[in-house]
């Protein structure tokens, strides 16, 4: 909301020199926050100019400009900008006549831009000046000519300052209005906040106009059978009618002026004045050509179908949720929204029926969101309207409309008024202080309800307070409190911080959330944050399970001996009631569909090497359970072991994931580097870092995943500590009674990576870290360096390709017993010298002794330990 100074200042007193800044100050501490100041961006000498003379001249490319003469000071005197009382200047405009006064900025001027104003030569002249346009001034579009001060009915002397004349003096500061507070969306609303804030003497416009009710009854039925709600959708519909309007009367100046600050156009004066009244007073109105009308006003519902064309000239198919105004002939509006086109107000309208309604918030809401068309008044409606102001504004813009466009006040017109009374609400003696934790006395409280417009009567030491007509957010004893401690001044409270216990830090889970996020960041990842918000089909590609590909045979060396998993039909998931994205649905059931869209976002600018990760929570529920379904048991009681069992039993498992996305180069290009692209290497040796990070040793095998590239899908798993494992894991089975699956890591399907307009190679990984932290290492033990000297031997063994590298290597491992420092497997072969069905592996070895140098025999004993094992489990054989 946008509030000009000059228009607040008529009803609140404004101290002099009182700035936009110290407006904003006031403001903000009656809870109204600060978003911006406006102002028309010129500075002078702008003045009053009058056309003595102009000759036309056409040029080579065949334009005609005007070469003018133009009086800026009256008589002999000299100019605004010291210069003499007759300047030449060039025009191209052609909508002006010898003795029209118009706007001239003199050369020192400056016009919103900026673009300064000085005298250059064009056109073979000099030109000292130049005559403004409305839109060069900021005061509207219009550009097709020139502003002619008569076209505003002002008759002003020559030289006079025009910055002043034309309301260019004025700024406005800018509010944000939270959807509780609907009647700050007005001068009216505002005004008051100020003098809460300042305690200076507030002035009701809402007072002034004086209300005559019609003599003469303009038909008006409300014929709402409310099919969608159990409310009517208008409570509140008031009409008058003004006859022998003049329309080639100009909107004032003034009125131009408040309503660019506010960010209105002018269109035409009666359009104009039911947007300054509503503004004024925050209650929207509209203007029908009363000659178009065909009979009285119905309103109703609109029946399934129906079209009807708004002011936009669009036609809209509408709702039989939507509220209409009609007449005889059909749809003449959609009630709160905007106008039809068939009773729009033109150059030729002379009689005018002005409309001033109350309507539901919830169903204009709806109607606008439904058909795309935010407006100030739905704006207003949504939020909720005074209904005790119809009558005013309606009389208001007659009384403008009779001052400023020569109209004659009818007697004709219709008030309906069914809006229910404010109810009276019971507050509690010492209810406000206990809330608020402030000793605030009985008079504070008294004082600033009455303050607010509420009416108090007490009974038994207790108030019962009616909230004014215009704060339906007041509906409880919370919201009066609430109240009182913002009109007596949010800095009585005092800040007091709670004082944490002693011997308590970061629980265990918060502690390896942190290690967890610190070593991804320091092996140069980048921590972000996505909506948990996706769409059905992206669910349905990540939402689930890995499956073990053991008995497939496969690795990443032979992929095409894996079959890619069919994405299923559907998960379960969970559907938002209201969703901020009609496209998005769904709450996650994995982390990767938010990280692949910020991958995307970051190439489209130019960031083509992304390594990126996010902790946060997933929804995965459980086919055929019913969530939510608990109900919390009446009053403050606390709920008992069985409802609170019952009411952890529909909350969707939760659980704690870790997603990784790398796209691009993981080592870039330098002198003697080649470039290195993040693939499923990448992937794993993240998943590797949040296993060191948190002391979980992580093993890995083959996996499949439909999002996944197939052969190059790591399923990641951990040992078990204990008997106990939780229910809820990445995959839906486990491998034994000793492992559960925790993720899985590798690279997309490229035809799910182009999905997300990515490369073809696209790394990722998604970690359930809940399960993670389950099995970490609270005392993580620290392996001492050994001083012994190392021997290291080479081991290739032939085995079955069903076999996997990762469970062959843990058996040799076993079978060499505490000598064996590391293996690493070096090699996969498959080829000449290999049979069909068989691969080689080669594993390094390393050996090493505690306290001392190991012999060659020593460590080729143990090596030949290792494949003995090997042999016995998957009937591996050495590569001659």
């Amino acid at each position: 909301m946008r509030v000009p100074l000059s228009w607040l200042g008529e009803f609140v007193d404004l101290a002099p020199g009182t700035t936009p800044e110290d407006v904003h100050a006031a403001l903000v501490s009656v809870g109204l926050e600060e978003e911006d100041i406006h102002r028309f961006d010129v500075s002078g000498p702008i003045v009053v100019g009058e056309v003595l003379e102009f000759v036309g001249e056409e040029q080579t490319n065949g334009k005609t400009i005007n070469w003018c003469q133009v009086r800026v000071a009256p008589g002999d005197e000299l100019a605004a900008d010291g210069g003499p009382a007759i300047h030449g200047i060039i025009c191209g405009a052609h909508n002006f006549a010898v003795g029209d006064k118009v706007v001239v900025t003199l050369p020192g001027a400056s016009l919103p831009g900026p673009f300064p104003i000085a005298a250059r030569k064009t056109y073979g002249h000099v030109s000292d000046g130049m005559i403004a346009s409305a839109r060069e001034l900021g005061l509207g579009d219009e550009h097709d000519g020139i502003l002619l001060l008569a076209s505003l009915g002002i008759d002003a002397p020559v030289g006079t300052d025009a910055i002043p004349l034309l309301g260019l003096d004025d700024s406005a500061v800018e509010i944000n209005v939270t959807p509780d507070r609907g009647y700050a969306f007005s001068i009216r609303g505002v005004a008051r906040e100020y003098s809460h804030a300042t305690g200076v003497p507030f002035r009701d416009p809402a007072l002034a106009p004086t209300v005559v009710a019609p003599v003469t009854r303009f038909p008006v039925t409300i014929d709402d059978q409310a099919p969608i709600r159990d409310r009517t959708g208008a409570s509140v519909f008031v009409t008058r009618v003004v006859r022998g309007v003049d329309p080639t009367r100009p909107t004032p100046a003034w009125m131009i002026a408040r309503l660019g600050l506010v960010g209105i156009r002018s269109i035409s004066l009666v359009v104009d004045v039911t947007n300054y009244v509503m503004f004024e007073l925050g209650q929207p109105l509209h203007g029908y050509d009363l000659d178009k009308l065909a009979g009285g006003i119905i309103v109703r519902r609109a029946t399934a179908g129906e079209k009807f064309t708004t002011l936009d000239a669009v036609t809209r198919t509408l709702d039989v949720e939507d509220l209409l105004i009609t007449d005889e002939s059909g749809p003449i509006g959609l009630a709160g929204v905007m106008g039809g086109a068939s009773t729009e107000i033109t150059a030729q309208t002379v009689n005018v029926l002005v409309e001033a309604a109350n309507f539901d918030p919830v169903s204009i809401a709806r109607s606008a969101r439904r058909h795309k068309l935010p407006s100030e008044a739905s704006k207003r409606f949504e939020r909720g309207v005074d209904p005790r102001v119809a009558a005013v504004a309606a009389a208001r813009v007659v009384q403008l409309l009779v001052d400023l466009a020569g109209g004659v006040a009818d007697d004709l017109g219709s008030v309906y008024d069914e809006a229910p009374a404010p109810q009276p609400i019971l507050l509690p003696t010492g209810f406000v202080s206990g809330l608020i934790g402030l000793a605030y006395t009985g008079d504070e409280v008294r004082d600033a309800l009455v303050d607010v417009g509420a009416s108090l009567v007490e009974s038994d030491g207790d108030l019962h307070v009616t909230p004014p007509s215009w704060r339906p957010d007041l509906t409880d004893k919370w919201t009066l409190a609430e109240e009182v401690a913002r009109i007596v001044g949010y800095e009585r409270i005092p800040s007091v911080l709670p004082v944490a216990p002693p011997g308590r830090g970061l629980t265990r889970t918060q502690t390896l959330r942190r290690t967890v996020a610190h070593t991804l960041a320091a092996t140069g990842h980048t921590e972000v944050l996505t909506y948990p918000f996706v769409s059905e089909r992206a669910n349905n590609v990540f939402g689930v399970a890995v499956s073990s590909a053991m008995s497939a045979g496969a690795s990443t060396a032979d992929a095409a001996s894996v079959v890619p998993i069919t994405v299923p039909v559907s998960v379960p998931q969970i559907k938002v009631a209201n969703p901020l994205d009609g496209e998005a649905p769904f709450l996650r059931t994995s982390m990767l569909p938010g990280l692949l869209q910020i991958a995307h976002r970051n190439r489209s600018r130019g960031l083509v090497d992304v390594a990126i990760y996010e902790q946060g929570l997933v929804f995965r529920p459980e086919v055929g359970v019913k969530y939510g379904m608990a109900v919390l048991p009446a009053g403050a009681a606390r709920p008992s072991a069985e409802a609170e069992a019952a009411l952890n039993a529909g909350i969707v498992p939760q659980p704690l994931m870790v997603g990784i996305v790398l796209v691009g180069n993981d080592v870039r290009h330098q002198p003697g580097q080649p470039a290195v692209g993040a693939g499923w290497q990448s992937a794993l040796a993240a998943a590797q870092q949040v296993a060191l990070a948190t002391g979980v040793r992580i093993e890995v095998r083959q996996g499949q995943h439909p999002a996944m590239h197939p052969g190059r899908t790591a399923e990641l798993f951990v040992t078990v500590q204990g008997s106990t494992v939780q229910a809820t894991t990445v995959s839906a089975s486990t491998v034994s009674a000793s492992t559960v699956s925790v993720g899985f890591a590798g690279e997309l399907l490229p035809t799910v990576a182009d999905d997300y307009d990515l490369p073809a190679v696209v790394a990722v990984a998604e970690i359930n870290l809940g399960l993670v932290f389950a099995q970490a290492d609270d005392d993580l033990t620290v392996t001492p360096i050994r001083t012994m000297p190392a021997a290291t031997q080479d081991l290739s063994l032939v085995v079955s390709v069903s076999v996997p590298a990762a469970a062959l290597g843990a058996v040799v491992a076993e079978g060499a017993g505490d000598l064996l420092e590391s293996i690493d497997l070096v090699d996969d072969y498959r080829g000449a010298g290999v049979e069909s069905g068989q691969k080689s592996l080669t594993f390094g070895l390393r050996f090493r002794g505690e306290e001392r140098t190991l012999t060659a025999a020593e460590a080729s004993a143990a090596r030949l330990s290792g494949v003995a094992l090997a042999a016995d489990r998957f009937g591996a054989a050495l590569r001659e």
